[in-house]
């Protein structure tokens, strides 16, 4: 048997095998505070014995919601799960009313909060809910302090009763609940039992490229709530690493100076964010200099893995290794060897220009159903290639369908939707769960995601977009006679809009615009792109910011049967209409 077969084990493998004075690292009052193994695990079981008093019984839910990743997230997490009950982690930024369904839905009988502002949001709720206590992180008035369950659990008379309670929890039972951002409806509960996690964690972290000796660094920033880095998080402490834990996602550049990370985690749409500020401050640039900075970023666009440019290109990407990218590394800490990128599609591109600037970006694939990583690239043993999500993990095994779903057979499956057999049973055939992706397996045993078998998708920064929804709304204006939402792994979503001819054309002759009236004239005319984005504007207010569309091109001509754009039912051939405007899909986001 494996010494880890449950997510609190972690933790007590580091403190035998890779004990560290800062295994968790937070900075209060602009102090990085580290955190010993060893305490991490005195105040988890000072938690875990206050939960007993507080008459928590195995199976109870207790909710935790944190703006930010911090030491406390952790301790409650091992605290909670020592007692057989479950950690329901909630995303911070979500409505209230969503705050309400989850506490309500998963049953959470005790809710610990980050901040001020997520306690203001339960508190609005908490009357509708089972929760019989809220505590928090930070000292807020009015709310009682975390703290006080050291002081409840100080005494150790019921430790016994703790170690009684871990004993009992088995590999297979119910660990946690993880709500999925509702895209149509409420959110789904994803079950994750304790093995689902660790098994996961267990044969991702041969994946993970950590320095063979000396203290390793990792700095943290995307969600913990979400499943992606909450498995690092238990990556890292069984690899014995010291966590640092970001301020906030705007302090990442300055925290990773502070801290130099070796590896951190992020999402596409954060690395575009770091590589626009540079392209920018290249732009200013003069002379020489910026010469040599294009230069620079041209030859990383080339950029190929293992040498296989050759030797002179090789030499040359020394040279600007020197010149140019030493100041990217030395902007994210000097030592970023690595990135591992989930959530959304990366850009080759980005992955070349990284990877040239010696900051390798290893993309990953999972759901939350798969606990969650299926796939992961790692630059040693040739398990890397551009534009694929690398090969398998361990004991994970990814089957194609006839329609190019891709399917998902492991431990690392969930048990199921919370509550929802309907649901769930909607998602498996037989042990492979169904992702809803559709993929290719190339001849190296690489997988690589080529869509969506449904139409909704992601942006780069991870958020879901429903293209229909958006779609719907817009061909309610009468200047609109179709619209197609695109943007899956672009920071933004775009519109490429077929306009009304027949309409605009009587529109200018009502306005008395001077104006052709040919389908290609109206379609880049300027007044008719204007008149349009007033009517984008107007139901853009229908949705979220992240959800509204930021930019559009009109098409020259209309989507007919004939021509392909449509089905003999009108509906849109999205394949096709995004091939035959492809320089359009291009203008909207490399302008």
């Amino acid at each position: 048997m494996t010494e880890v077969t449950r997510l609190f084990d972690f933790p007590y493998y580091q403190l035998k095998h890779k004990p560290s004075q800062s295994a968790l690292v937070t900075k209060y009052n602009g102090k990085w505070t580290p955190m010993s193994t060893k305490e991490y695990l005195d105040k988890a079981n000072s938690v875990s014995r206050a939960l007993l008093k507080m008459g928590v019984q195995k199976d109870d839910k207790i909710a935790i919601i944190s703006s930010t990743n911090r030491t406390e997230w952790n301790i409650m997490d091992i605290g909670i799960l020592q007692t057989g009950a479950q950690n329901i982690p909630i995303y911070p930024t979500i409505c209230a009313e969503d705050y309400e369904y989850v506490l309500n839905h998963s049953e959470s009988i005790y809710c610990f909060v980050s901040d001020e502002e997520v306690l203001e949001k339960v508190r609005k709720v908490q009357a509708n809910t089972s929760i019989k206590e809220v505590y928090s992180f930070d000292h807020i008035k009015g709310c009682k302090h975390y703290s006080e369950l050291f002081e409840l659990g100080k005494d150790e008379s019921n430790q016994s009763e703790v170690e009684a309670r871990k004993d009992a929890v088995k590999p297979e039972d119910l660990a946690t609940i993880i709500y999925t951002s509702g895209t149509t409806g409420k959110p789904k509960g994803v079950m994750l039992s304790h093995w689902n996690i660790t098994s996961n964690v267990l044969d991702s972290s041969p994946r993970v490229p950590l320095p063979p000796s000396g203290e390793t660094r990792v700095l943290s920033f995307l969600p913990i709530c979400h499943i992606f880095e909450r498995v690092l998080i238990y990556v890292y402490q069984y690899a014995g690493t010291s966590i640092y834990f970001a301020e906030a996602l705007d302090k990442i550049g300055d925290n990773a100076k502070e801290i130099n990370p070796n590896l951190m985690s992020v999402v596409p749409r954060l690395l575009e964010k770091v590589f626009d500020k540079i392209m920018l401050k290249g732009e200013e640039l003069k002379g020489i200099k910026k010469a040599l900075f294009f230069w620079a970023v041209g030859l990383g666009e080339r950029w190929e893995p293992y040498g296989r440019n050759g030797s002179w290109y090789e030499f040359q990407l020394k040279i600007a290794n020197k010149l140019i990218f030493s100041k990217w590394r030395d902007a994210l800490g000097g030592d970023l060897g690595t990135m591992v990128s989930g959530s959304a599609a990366l850009q080759p591109r980005l992955a070349r220009i990284f990877g040239a600037a010696k900051m390798k970006v290893m993309e990953g694939y999972g759901l939350t159903e798969t606990s969650p990583v299926v796939s992961v690239g790692m630059y040693a043993d040739n398990h890397y290639k551009i534009g694929t999500v690398g090969k398998p993990i361990n004991n994970v095994e990814v089957k194609i369908a006839e329609d190019g779903e891709i399917l998902i057979k492991g431990p690392n499956v969930m048990l199921g939707y919370y509550k929802d057999a309907e649901k769930t049973a909607g998602v498996m055939t037989g042990d492979y769960f169904h992702t809803g992706d559709k993929g290719e397996i190339d001849e190296d045993g690489f997988l690589k995601i080529t869509g969506r078998k449904k139409e909704m998708f992601k942006t780069s920064g991870g958020k879901y977009i429903i293209p229909t929804l958006l779609e719907n709304d817009l061909k309610q204006s009468l200047f609109i006679e179709q619209v197609m939402v695109v943007g899956e792994g672009e920071k933004m979503p775009g519109a490429i809009i077929q306009p009304n001819f027949d309409f605009v054309r009587d529109w200018i002759d009502h306005k008395g615009h001077t104006i052709g009236t040919s389908d290609q004239e109206i379609s880049s005319s300027e007044i008719v792109i204007k008149r349009i984005q007033k009517e984008v504007d107007k139901y853009n207010k229908n949705f979220g910011k992240w959800e509204q569309i930021k930019r559009f091109e009109l098409t020259p001509n209309a989507w007919t049967i004939d021509d392909g754009h449509l089905t003999p039912t009108m509906k849109m051939k999205r394949s096709v209409i995004r091939e035959k405007y492809d320089a359009l899909y291009e203008k909207i986001y490399r302008p």
